[in-house]
């Protein structure tokens, strides 16, 4: 089912057929997303209790409901535009057939990666990128701890320098994972930094590079300006077939990840999205939301704080585990 890591180098070793955790993936969507399902139940139970023919009254409801849940106004109107149409019209619709529609709707809005995670290359870089307090450094050792896991080699890169105290906690989940970790002082250039920790990768036949960048304001331009040059340095290292570019987006922040996307897409080529604290709200929504909008997929989502709670993103668990029986 899950193919985000391929098994490095030996065809005799088989590819990871199921995350390695202690439930299976489908218990862990229902677990962490909770929160979600019962916000959508309370509000749609009763419409998809009985099957009945929809009328407007019914998807007006529904509409409301899914803006809630943070889906947004502009990508529910996309999904419940086409159904509004046929009751319009007069075509029968009955609820049964409505819920079985917005779940294969859903499903087409969320994106499928296109490329196999992580990237090949000899190293490849996965590029990490978003807001303060979205847990970017946590889940970067999350990561390597997994790559670790799948018999590859990792480095992480302590490329945010603003503060003191984002390298000493990537030091110390280094040390955790047992992760090399390359660093400079307080201030110091983060492409010098990115610069020296692709080197080592290179030098030490490293397989990926995990790159932390400061938790920078999305309406920053100094600070955007920056994460561009940052890119540039890995550009001249690493062909772009062997990089990632992903954004964290904390999923409590509801619409507002959605202006976070807006703003670091335009700033540089954004590949994928990580999106966390998904257990925390009922606004699960916003993950179809943003990967619909922005054409991106979810490369992984956080349903708890244990490191086995980041898991793949599966769309057909996810989907399942969001809308009521």
């Amino acid at each position: 089912m899950f193919k985000f890591f391929r098994k490095k180098k030996s065809e005799e070793q088989p590819e990871l057929s199921e995350e390695k955790v202690s439930k299976g993936i489908f218990e862990k969507f229902k677990e962490g997303l909770f929160k979600t399902k019962e916000k959508l139940s309370s509000a749609l139970g009763q419409i998809f209790e009985v099957d009945k023919l929809v009328n407007l009254s019914m998807l007006e409801e529904i509409e409301e409901t899914l803006i809630l849940a943070d889906l947004g106004v502009e990508t529910t109107l996309v999904l419940l535009d086409p159904i509004k149409k046929k009751v319009l019209q007069g075509d029968p619709l009955t609820t049964k057939q409505l819920k079985t529609y917005l779940k294969e709707e859903m499903l087409k809005f969320l994106i499928e990666p296109q490329t196999p995670f992580p990237p090949s290359g000899n190293p490849s870089v996965l590029f990490f990128l978003g807001v303060n307090g979205v847990g970017k450094t946590t889940t970067i050792a999350k990561i390597g701890k997994k790559l670790k896991e799948n018999e590859y080699s990792v480095v992480l890169v302590a490329a945010d320098t603003f503060r003191a105290a984002a390298i000493e906690q990537l030091k110390t989940l280094g040390d955790k994972i047992s992760a090399p970790v390359i660093f400079l002082h307080e201030g110091a250039d983060p492409g010098a930094v990115i610069f020296q920790g692709i080197n080592y990768a290179q030098k030490n036949n490293l397989d990926v590079v995990l790159i932390d960048t400061a938790g920078r304001l999305h309406t920053k331009y100094n600070l955007m300006e920056e994460l561009k040059k940052m890119v540039r340095v890995i550009n001249k290292l690493i062909p772009p077939s062997s990089q990632e570019n992903i954004l964290i987006l904390d999923a409590t922040t509801g619409q507002n990840a959605i202006s976070q996307a807006k703003h670091f897409c335009e700033a540089i080529p954004i590949n994928s999205l990580i999106i966390t604290k998904m257990d925390g709200t009922a606004k699960g929504g916003i993950a179809i939301a943003v990967s619909h909008k922005f054409k991106l997929p979810i490369r992984f989502m956080g349903l708890g704080e244990k490191p086995e709670d980041l898991v793949p993103f599966d769309k057909q668990a996810f989907i399942s585990a969001i809308l009521p029986e």
